[in-house]
């Protein structure tokens, strides 16, 4: 396991290293093109243009711009190793506000926010240095205004440069705040590939544009909050330095002192310039770390084994890696006929298809396992809306395996039986699986109890929920997974229990254990009701359904792919599969995705479920992972007309079930 997992880290070190490098090389080589359009637009002169021009291309040969630039060359880097180390494939979507405030005061969080702050101040220091006048120096020197003739000079705190640095301080903690509510660290895969150059042209206009905008919006914030507490900072610089105030000059935390238009414009372009820097680190690094990468089929040699796509597949690597080999999955099932024969491949000796069933059997699974979590989804959603028991009652034991059955499918892979078997709830398919008697269980007799004669499929006929005439939302409803005394008693259940010394034992050794768990509940009952009647606690338990609905399918983009990629390689064995060795699978892969399909159209069907996707706006910070679903649901269809489309009416010999050959029929009429 040691081994597996000091390969897998050298793998991901040998895919993601050179493109981090890459990326931070990029950054610090554009960051004096930065720099020389901060000089130039800090001096702004327009009605002196010459000597405006001038001047800034002189100031950008002195020796204190070369030093700004390389002590940002020093944030950019660690700006980036920020990055690296907080991104995700996965967004983290907190569905309450609870949860946000849990994330914005997690240990790491706050460490990430405190570094983004020294690194702003930092940045408003060189922004500071190269602005010059005013601004440049903390310390300078006053005269008292008592006695301006024979008054020594004194140093003063010079206000305007104590103002840039807490704002770049500022900026940056809104920066990191910011980074984490909107999920700035999470990597969206491109859905068409495009050379790095075109995709970082493409978004620079939308960087500059968001970067001019957001720092209007954080400079309006500092404003505010320096207004109400910036004597404090002041205060405490002026006692530790040992400088004075120059009464000559307005307090900038007064309204007279932020109306100065000269100092809000220099304070709005230092935080362009260092939303812009940490946007293009932040940028090309989201470039570089999701461009696409290619992995053998299989090894040419025998260390390259767990290089090779079935294997990093089949094994639990980093989430990156595991989602740029399924991104490499789809592209070769799609461009890629030569790679496409090597995944129909047999291997020599033995004949075996051993790198198909790698691909396939991750596939199924993936898609399995979310199949199974969108039918919990569904059944808690159902039970949101159900009347909960008392607590007094009396939990039936689980059924045994042998008590449920379901249609004999001997064409399905065990993991497809398995998604089948383990969907017991009214919301899949409650006709596939009736209730059977054990053979020769005597369910009758005077010594089986209540609890076993129900579980078995004993009830009394002149019961109402039983007989003849029935209810078809009785028979929908299925076995009760709770029974209490009186539901025993409605059901006809008088049969005798065990000799009256076993109960009378049994009773007097749970009586104790049995009155505490029902204190407990009821106290814990008492406790949730309580605190359901404070709004101001329901306001930050509360769950959004929205976020609910998007955390379920946040690492959609898996599933995605590996529709796209199976349906692909399933379309294209019809003329390429030599062996036949797609065949084999074929009834599994139609019964998942089929499968797949009812519980995605059910999941829409539920309430506060948006059946359109929100309307995305053209922004620099992807939003793409809100409509993950509803691109699902179109690569699903998608998959399914494309495998039908390619086999036709082959595929009614495919030994499927009664309900999903109807909905293959659907579609090879496409009528779905």
């Amino acid at each position: 396991m040691e081994a597996a997992a000091g390969g897998q880290r050298a793998l991901l070190r040998q895919v993601l290293g050179w493109r981090v490098a890459a990326a931070v090389t990029w950054s610090v080589l554009l960051l004096p093109i930065c720099t020389a359009a901060f000089i130039v637009l800090s001096g702004l002169d327009p009605f002196h243009p010459v000597r405006w021009i001038s001047n800034s291309f002189n100031d950008l040969y002195t020796s204190y711009v070369i030093f700004c630039i390389f002590l940002m060359s020093v944030v950019i880097t660690v700006i980036s190793i920020f990055n690296v180390e907080f991104y995700a494939v996965v967004p983290s979507i907190p569905c309450s506000r609870l949860a946000l405030i849990g994330k914005i005061i997690h240990p790491q969080q706050v460490i990430h926010s405190f570094v983004h702050a020294i690194m702003g101040m930092l940045v408003a220091w060189c922004a500071t240095v190269m602005t010059k006048g005013r601004f440049q120096f903390l310390a300078v020197s006053c005269t008292p205004s008592e006695s301006p003739e024979d008054a020594v000079p004194q140093m003063c705190l010079n206000e305007y440069h104590l103002f840039f640095l807490l704002s770049g301080a500022f900026l940056g903690y809104s920066y990191s705040l910011f980074y984490l509510i909107n999920n700035m660290n999470y990597l969206p895969f491109p859905i068409i590939q495009q050379y790095k150059y075109l995709r970082f042209r493409r978004s620079l206009p939308l960087l500059i544009k968001h970067s001019c905008v957001e720092s209007l919006y954080f400079v309006r914030n500092f404003c505010v909050t320096y207004y109400f507490f910036g004597y404090i900072p002041k205060v405490w610089i002026c006692t530790t330095m040992d400088l004075h105030i120059d009464s000559k000059l307005h307090p900038l935390d007064t309204l007279s002192g932020l109306l100065d238009l000269s100092l809000f414009y220099h304070t709005w372009l230092s935080g362009v310039f260092l939303l812009m820097t940490w946007y293009i680190a932040w940028l090309l690094f989201k470039i570089y770390a999701t461009e696409s990468h290619h992995f053998p089929i299989q090894p040419t040699f025998a260390q390259e084994t767990d290089q090779c796509l079935p294997k990093i597949l089949n094994s639990n690597p980093p989430l990156l890696i595991k989602f740029l080999a399924l991104q490499d999955l789809m592209l070769l099932s799609q461009y890629s006929p030569v790679r496409r024969q090597e995944v129909f491949s047999l291997s020599q000796p033995g004949g075996h298809p051993h790198n198909w069933t790698a691909i396939s059997r991750e596939c199924l699974s993936l898609l399995s396992d979310l199949t199974q979590r969108l039918i919990a989804q569904q059944e808690a959603a159902a039970a949101n809306g159900r009347a909960k028991p008392p607590v007094g009652e009396l939990k039936v034991p689980p059924q045994t395996p042998g008590a449920v059955g379901i249609e004999d499918m001997s064409f399905q892979s065990q993991r497809s039986n398995i998604v089948l078997r383990a969907s017991m709830s009214p919301l899949v398919k409650p006709s596939l699986m009736p209730v059977k008697t054990s053979p020769g269980s005597d369910v009758g007799s005077s010594f089986s109890s209540p609890a076993l004669s129900y579980k078995m499929g004993v009830v009394d006929v002149k019961s109402p929920w039983q007989g003849p005439v029935q209810s078809p939302h009785v028979m929908r409803r299925g076995p009760k997974l709770w029974t209490s005394v009186s539901d025993q008693q409605m059901n006809g259940s008088h049969h005798e229990s065990f000799p009256s010394l076993s109960a009378a034992r049994a009773g007097s050794e749970a009586v104790q254990p049995r009155f505490i768990y029902t204190w407990l509940q009821n106290k814990q009952e008492q406790i949730k009701n309580f605190l359901s009647k404070r709004a101001l606690i329901m306001y930050f338990f509360s769950k959004h359904p929205e976020a609910s609905i998007q955390a379920v399918f946040s690492d959609a983009q898996m599933h995605i792919w590996a529709l796209e990629g199976l349906s692909h390689l399933v379309a294209a064995s019809f003329t390429e599969d030599q062996f036949g060795v797609v065949q084999t699978t074929l009834p599994a892969i139609l019964n998942t995705l089929l499968t797949l399909q009812e519980v995605v159209d059910r999941h829409f069907k539920l309430p506060h479920v948006s059946s359109k996707p929100p309307r995305i706006s053209g922004s620099l910070v992807d939003t793409s992972y809100k409509t993950l679903r509803f691109a699902l649901r179109a690569s699903l269809k998608t998959a399914l007309y494309r495998i039908t489309t390619v086999f036709g009416e082959h595929l009614n010999a495919v030994q499927v079930s009664t309900e999903h050959k109807k909905r293959l029929q659907q579609f090879l009429d496409y009528k779905e």
